[in-house]
């Protein structure tokens, strides 16, 4: 089921006091406290802070490139995301630039929705799940800003007026962040239900809190965090192929971006990523499929790069041939250069172009099962509830079970190697990648031992000829350099 939005200003509700769209005689103005009001009020609050998460800077775009184009997944000749390519980005770097501002738009939304909506006279069930909602939001969009840019400045009230005090802050700590997304995700799956269609929950709580337990190495509260998901009632779908494109299908989907696919509500992302004539016209585009990653892995007997059909455009006209996770395009009559080789198949184009209504998935079952074997693996090293976790999603795809015999289970670098690989296969252009391969190489720092395969400092070092640390972290943006004077800049920048 498709959720429809109620749009607000982009303002984060900062801009109500100008207002003139919603007609609430014998109100001459609208302020904060004047608008919440009612118990539609305070949705229509919570429903501008999950509309903040469509916008580009989001997974509808460039929080997508910004996970995958650094990576060894994605390659692009697109001048737009050509920075993250080569890794050469800087503070005036589009991507960097949309991520950071995008994700801060988030957070002041759900701070004015966790500061008003308590005053709201309504249903306290439901006032308590809409700041759980809107914690869930907070810390998601905290969490993307604190492992991409480091320590940012951490705002829990909303900033609504433009005065310096209230404007500038200084940047927090890396752990100060972490700790606010730990606590928010904690409160927030307390105060939301195990299910609740379209919206965050108790599971998308908890799963979240796995990925930011994970990505900080806190293994005991990683594999607990993802327990309490296996224990709630969710499970795999049966199905790779089925789950794309997204739309809210079965139990396996714990939060995804939906897109109303309109010009304030639509996902950028498939035209972006897809051959003409599913996109609307040919031009290099963005996440192409290394040939690597390809290569890589098994397109005959793992279900998530089989073959499964061919792909034909409305016309008939054939566009490729569909390997669930890519899809292969050759060249027709007529054809272009732009629209020949593999594509990034996870989003169909289900419409509206540029605008599509195609969602993005943001957390699912499969990464939750990986990541209590990769927890538990960090622990104890390999064990059989570790194997019993990572062989739900092989089999899924069509592989063998794994026993305590298997070659990828003898060590627990064997089955390190072995999470890591899954972990790429099954989650391939979603986001994580690059993410990912961050985390591998803050590991290694801190564990010599720990090695992985691929780390983001071999990317790095590919890429500009050093293993340069300072790439580990993106820039903060100039715009917000040149407009906070106490913040500072990452080194290297």
């Amino acid at each position: 089921m498709k959720k429809t939005l109620i749009y607000l200003p982009l303002g984060a509700l900062a801009l109500l006091a100008s207002c003139n769209f919603l007609d609430k005689p014998p109100l001459t103005t609208l302020t904060p406290n004047s608008f919440f009001q009612t118990s539609t009020d305070a949705e229509a609050s919570l429903t501008a802070t999950y509309d903040a998460l469509q916008l580009g800077g989001g997974v509808a775009q460039d929080l997508t490139v910004m996970g995958e184009v650094p990576s060894d997944n994605c390659t692009s000749t697109n001048g737009d995301v050509n920075a993250m390519e080569k890794i050469i980005w800087v503070s005036t770097t589009n991507q960097v630039n949309n991520v950071y501002r995008d994700a801060f738009i988030g957070v002041n939304r759900a701070n004015i929705v966790l500061k008003y909506v308590p005053t709201v006279s309504m249903d306290t069930v439901r006032r308590r799940q809409i700041t759980g909602e809107a914690r869930f939001i907070r810390a998601l969009c905290y969490f993307n800003l604190v492992r991409a840019y480091g320590g940012v400045p951490l705002r829990t009230t909303p900033v609504e007026g433009g005065t310096p005090a209230e404007v500038n802050l200084a940047r927090s700590t890396s752990d100060q962040v972490y700790a606010q997304v730990v606590a928010d995700l904690t409160v927030a799956a307390a105060q939301m239900p195990l299910s609740n269609p379209n919206r965050a929950t108790q599971n998308a709580a908890n799963a979240l809190l796995a990925r930011v337990q994970l990505t900080q190495r806190n293994w005991a509260a990683a594999q607990a965090a993802a327990q309490k998901v296996i224990s709630g009632g969710v499970a795999l779908n049966s199905s790779f192929t089925a789950l794309y494109p997204a739309e809210n299908k079965g139990g396996e989907s714990l939060f995804e971006i939906q897109f109303a696919g309109n010009a304030d509500g639509g996902n950028l992302l498939p035209d972006e990523i897809l051959p003409s004539p599913l996109a609307t016209y040919s031009y290099p585009k963005f996440n192409i499929p290394t040939a690597e990653l390809i290569s890589y892995a098994d397109t005959v007997n793992d279900l998530r790069w089989a073959y499964v059909g061919n792909v034909t455009a409305a016309s008939g006209k054939l566009i490729g041939r569909s390997h669930a996770s890519y899809l292969d395009s050759k060249p027709g009559t007529g054809g272009n250069s732009n629209d020949v080789g593999p594509f990034v198949y996870k989003w169909r184009s289900l419409g509206n172009g540029f605008n599509s209504v195609d969602n993005t998935y943001v957390l699912r079952y499969a990464e939750v099962l990986l990541t209590y074997a990769e927890a538990s693996n960090e622990q104890n090293g390999p064990s059989g509830d570790a194997l019993a976790k990572l062989n739900q999603v092989r089999q899924r795809a069509g592989l063998a079970a794994l026993t305590a015999a298997s070659p990828q289970a003898l060590t627990k670098q064997a089955l390190r190697n072995e999470i890591d690989r899954q972990r790429r296969l099954e989650m391939a252009f979603e986001g994580q990648r690059w993410f990912d391969l961050l985390r591998y190489a803050r590991q290694t720092i801190a564990d010599g031992t720990a090695q992985h395969a691929v780390t983001a400092l071999d990317i790095i070092k590919q890429q500009r000829g050093a293993a340069d640390v300072n790439y580990l972290l993106f820039p903060i943006p100039l715009n917000e350099i040149n407009n906070n004077p106490l913040i500072t800049q990452n080194p290297g920048f």
